[in-house]
């Protein structure tokens, strides 16, 4: 069966994955209309398909090149470009040079995040799990901006130019030489 096929585009690993990006694509529909608890939510439930697809690759033998790029490329939509969203539409920018600036800053994370995935590739073997993340991992990193949002929306951090410092720092750290345990 097509599911349980280390080669097939949909196997059950790279499914879950598939359900990983439309979680990500369907929370940036909702934080473009202002719903940010929902997007959350669906953040959150992307978060829990990119574990899910990692442990039934591991378990069924289903890890392939297909399934390490399609889950990067869902990283890069849930945990880079749906965060960076989420917290740069939530933010107060009062004038086109806040604007200017905290556009910049999320565009640098972005590529940060961007960089960091492929940089993680081009490292990976099929199968293979190393024992410590060099650099932030970018669900971690997406987590990380989350605390910012809740910082921010709970008027805990009412600085912008602090929080997108905090952004900076994020972003840097995702290709840094910091090393992470792998869970």
């Amino acid at each position: 069966m097509f599911l349980f096929k280390k080669n097939s585009h949909f196997n059950i690993a790279n499914l879950v994955t598939f359900a990983n990006i439309t979680a990500g694509i369907v929370a940036i529909y909702f934080i473009q209309k202002g719903q940010f608890q929902i997007a959350i939510i669906l953040a959150w439930l992307a978060g829990a398909f990119d574990i899910l697809d990692g442990k039934l690759a591991r378990r069924y033998k289903l890890s392939c090149e297909f399934g390490i790029q399609l889950d990067s490329f869902a990283d890069f939509v849930s945990f880079v470009i749906m965060p960076a969203f989420l917290l740069f539409y939530s933010l107060e920018k009062s004038g086109e040079v806040e604007l200017i600036i905290s556009g910049g800053v999320f565009l640098y994370y972005i590529i940060s995040g961007l960089r960091r995935l492929i940089e993680f590739n081009i490292g990976s073997e099929e199968g293979q799990v190393a024992k410590y993340f060099t650099g932030v991992p970018t669900p971690l990193g997406a987590i990380l901006l989350w605390v910012l949002y809740l910082l921010y929306s709970y008027k805990i951090v009412n600085s912008l130019y602090l929080l997108l410092i905090f952004v900076v720092i994020i972003g840097y750290l995702l290709n840094s030489k910091v090393r992470i345990p792998h869970p």
